[in-house]
């Protein structure tokens, strides 16, 4: 089974998210700013994050054929992981408008709160009612037609959606706490993290590596659900 995967910086992969399709039975394929004709049939195709925003689309043309290709797979009901930026464009891809969003730039270690509906979807029950996730962005986008809303926080409603067999996560599930630190610490003096004190950041990151346990746990069901569904 192949998993096509399409990355759009250099330090945002799959990360933790990888081995848990790899044991899943996937086969990874990595595809950087580009999209081929023969990835809307594979089993599955996982979008992750980027600098850029889906309305960028006229400086990385690449934008506009990977909404293309997920906009065609939605049609033919093949599934879609969507994380980030990705998840932005999985629900472009479905009729949604993404935007910047007016409540600033979310960032750190921050918990998501599950829907009801997210409770008892079949990848997330037996969670707890919140979860704490890394977070790096500032983009949102209105509800997702046809979609299930999974999870909100007190700063974005639009965190996590369920479409048929596909998944989009606003927030970085395949982030370890190194992940994370790496990050705050690479990109501490970017123009997203201005007016941030990036040492309290770095400071909430031990409350990610509390949680991985779960988010690995997490992470195998989404990709054991996937293989189900190809399969």
């Amino acid at each position: 089974m192949r998993a096509v995967v399409f990355e759009h910086d250099e330090d945002a992969g799959v990360a933790q998210l990888g081995p848990a399709l790899q044991q899943a039975g996937f086969t990874l394929v990595r595809r950087f700013r580009t999209a081929r004709r023969e990835d809307v049939d594979a089993e599955l195709v996982v979008v992750m994050g980027g600098h850029m925003g889906v309305y960028e689309a006229d400086q990385h043309p690449f934008l506009r054929e990977e909404i293309a290709l997920l906009s065609e797979r939605l049609a033919n009901e093949r599934p879609c992981l969507g994380i980030c930026l990705g998840a932005q464009m999985l629900a472009a891809a479905a009729g949604a408008e993404v935007f910047l969003g007016k409540n600033g730039f979310e960032v750190g270690a921050l918990p998501v709160r599950w829907t009801q509906e997210g409770l008892k979807d079949p990848v997330i029950a037996g969670v707890r009612p919140k979860t704490v996730m890394a977070h790096w962005h500032q983009d949102t986008f209105t509800p997702v037609p046809g979609a299930t809303l999974l999870a909100s926080t007190d700063r974005y409603t639009q965190q996590a959606f369920r479409l048929g067999k596909s998944y989009g996560f606003q927030f970085h599930m395949e982030l370890s706490a190194e992940d994370l630190d790496r990050w705050l610490a690479q990109w501490g003096d970017s123009e997203g993290l201005k007016g941030k004190n990036v040492q309290e950041l770095r400071a909430q990151v031990p409350k990610l590596k509390a949680a991985e346990a779960e988010l690995t746990e997490l992470q195998h069901r989404l990709a054991n659900h996937f293989a189900k569904a190809v399969r």
